[in-house]
């Protein structure tokens, strides 16, 4: 059985030595997040999931979910889990307190589910989506739905999910064919199904709450073929009295299959059809707006800042998957590495009193091995930082700080949805080589990591869609104005240590990387707009060159507090050691990867198009 530790030095590391969150009082929360709040915090979590979450994982996995005569079963454990889980609070720690929550920042509620997810993806997902559902109601809703409903979600009493793809389209939303139509008492009634819902049903709760999107028909019935009538809606399993919360009975909601997946088998992946199923939309009235000759315009779309808002924060969860599948499987992967007797070293026996060494003494299984460990503690520095901008975008110091926070956190969030998760699926399968024939057995739990870290790159958003968001999109938004302000922080940090001798490993090779990230842009300027597809065909590599250097400024940061660390004889001499052969690592190894991107990127589309359809 495979084991799970969670990473709290590193986590307090990030916390109170890179981001220094405790030194900002002047944002809420913040100055009550001393160390020993914090560690205390991280400790009570990395028990709970090692100790409740870990065991139930291959469960889940063996057992997954069952539709019985219309009832989903949840795997033997979850209910059990899950009741535990909300007694001890852990769903309620980023939730405002007025709603009855702890009130916490994204950088601690988001540590947090970093170790679940390493712990039980499949279990961590039903809480991560509430989360997601919660927060678009307590940010849209009515009054009676932030009292009634958002705060039994809040509690643990009901779950929540969200509610997007149609079996014959995803990411464009134009195509949609689920309808809500109004009613005289001003709710609606929404027609249609919704596939590949996460926790769409399941036996923990009364009562799920489903955040839908669908589009809204004209007077004579028909659906427009674009986004002009999309609306969001509060769809709940069980009807809920408005005056008292109590239920009044089963909505026209049902499940009409689960999925049989490849992996996350502990998560109900539901097929939902709504039948006239009551529905209420958020984000008030759609908006009247004004014509150029003054004529008065009624919208029919409204909510969907909301909707986008619960989608980037689900983005970035999945990103943190990204990191935790790839933390748990390394995690077995030396443990492995460290008690697997194979050959000899290459430089001599180094057990010679054994019939022979620990394969972590081959260079190759150290490639597999460190690969994963550099990146992982890279991506948690990145992960982290933008949970911090994710508060500091509302609470910040002034307009200047909030608006910068939100533009690099808007700009971060498909890198860290698609980089990471493609990088977490290289790690669970480097570890998983490791094994060798082990690995591919089921008795290690290895190749169950391989297979639930591949939806990762596939679910709120393939990540090919995010490379094109990424530059389509995110980098060019508002004249550029978040690129340029990324770009501006790397150059400024390149600029205050270039002239440290002890910094030059870490400094060169980001400047070189940082310089071709610039000329992968500067090429997607002059070529992109004489033909879109060579923004598609440079997309992917672009989205590689940044996530490299990205998580290159943060492993020189990093690198940089471990020298004076080391120097002053403070903290734990092995961590900062280890952290600066982390960062000489991804310097070495993966900076030099950019160039190849760069190349590749610069060659355009037509080496993608040239060939016919048919002759494919």
């Amino acid at each position: 059985m495979p084991s799970y530790k969670a990473p709290v030095e590193d986590f307090l590391f990030l916390f109170h030595e890179l981001l220094e969150i405790d030194k900002r009082g002047d944002v809420p929360g913040f100055g009550e997040l001393t160390p020993d709040m914090t560690s205390a915090i991280l400790e009570g979590g990395a028990k709970f999931c090692e100790e409740v979450l870990q065991p139930l994982n291959q469960v889940g996995d063996e057992h997954g979910c069952v539709l019985e005569n219309g009832v989903v079963r949840t795997p033997p454990g979850f209910k059990e889990a899950f009741q535990k889980y909300c007694e001890d609070g852990w769903n309620r720690l980023g939730a405002p307190e007025d709603a009855g929550g702890a009130g916490l920042p994204s950088v601690v509620t988001f540590a947090f589910t970093e170790m679940g997810m390493s712990a039980n993806q499949a279990f961590a997902m039903y809480p991560g989506l509430t989360t997601a559902a919660y927060s678009a109601l307590w940010a849209t809703g009515e009054p009676w739905m932030k009292e009634h409903v958002a705060k039994k979600m809040i509690s643990g009493e009901w779950t929540g999910t969200m509610c997007l793809t149609e079996p014959h389209c995803g990411t464009d939303l134009k195509l949609m064919k689920t309808k809500a139509v109004e009613q005289e008492d001003g709710t609606y009634r929404i027609t249609g199904t919704k596939i590949f819902i996460s926790g769409g049903d399941h036996d923990m709760t009364d009562n799920i709450i489903h955040m839908v999107i669908a589009k809204v028909p004209d007077a004579d019935g028909k659906l427009a073929n674009d986004l002009s009538t999309v609306n969001f809606f509060m769809v709940p399993k069980m009807l809920v009295d408005k005056e008292t919360g109590a239920i009044k009975g089963r909505n026209g909601v049902s499940c009409g299959s689960i999925e049989k997946k490849m992996g996350i088998k502990g998560n109900a992946t539901a097929v939902l059809n709504f039948d006239e199923a009551v529905a209420y939309r958020l984000g008030g009235r759609p908006p009247e707006k004004k014509t150029e000759t003054g004529e008065v315009k009624k919208s029919k779309s409204a909510g969907m800042a909301g909707m986008f808002g619960m989608m980037n924060g689900a983005r970035m969860g999945v990103g943190i998957q990204g990191i935790a599948i790839g933390e748990v499987a390394y995690q077995n992967g030396v443990a492995y590495a460290n008690e697997r007797l194979a050959g000899r070293a290459l430089t001599g026996a180094k057990n010679p009193d054994q019939a022979a060494d620990p394969i972590m003494v081959f260079p190759d299984v150290r490639r597999l091995l460190i690969s994963s460990r550099s990146f992982v503690e890279g991506a948690r520095a990145l992960a982290m930082y933008v949970s911090m901008l994710f508060t500091l975008q509302v609470f910040g110091k002034d307009e200047k700080e909030r608006e910068e926070a939100a533009d690099l956190a808007q700009l971060m969030t498909p890198v860290i949805k698609a980089f990471f998760t493609d990088r977490g699926f290289q790690a669970a399968n480097d570890s998983m080589q490791v094994f060798g024939g082990h690995g591919y057995v089921r008795d290690h739990g290895m190749e169950q990591f391989v297979r639930d870290a591949r939806i990762n790159q596939v679910y709120e958003g393939a990540n090919g869609i995010q490379a094109l968001d990424l530059v389509g999109r995110k980098m060019t938004a508002k004249g550029g104005r978040a690129t340029m302000t990324f770009f501006a922080k790397i150059e400024e940090f390149i600029k205050e240590n270039e002239g440290d001798a002890a910094m030059k490993p870490f400094i060169e090779p980001l400047q070189t990387g940082y310089k071709r990230l610039g000329e992968a842009a500067g090429w997607l300027m002059e070529n992109a707009p004489k033909n879109y597809d060579n923004a598609g065909a440079a997309s992917y590599d672009m989205l590689n060159i940044f996530g490299t250097v990205a998580l290159g400024w943060m492993w020189a940061r990093m690198a940089k507090i471990a020298q004076a660390k080391l120097a002053a004889g403070e903290g734990n001499k092995a961590f900062y050691e280890r952290k600066l052969v982390l960062a000489r690592y991804w310097m070495e190894r993966e900076m030099p990867m950019t160039a190849s991107w760069l190349e590749r990127a610069k060659q355009g589309a037509d080496g993608y198009m040239a060939l016919d359809a048919a002759a494919f």
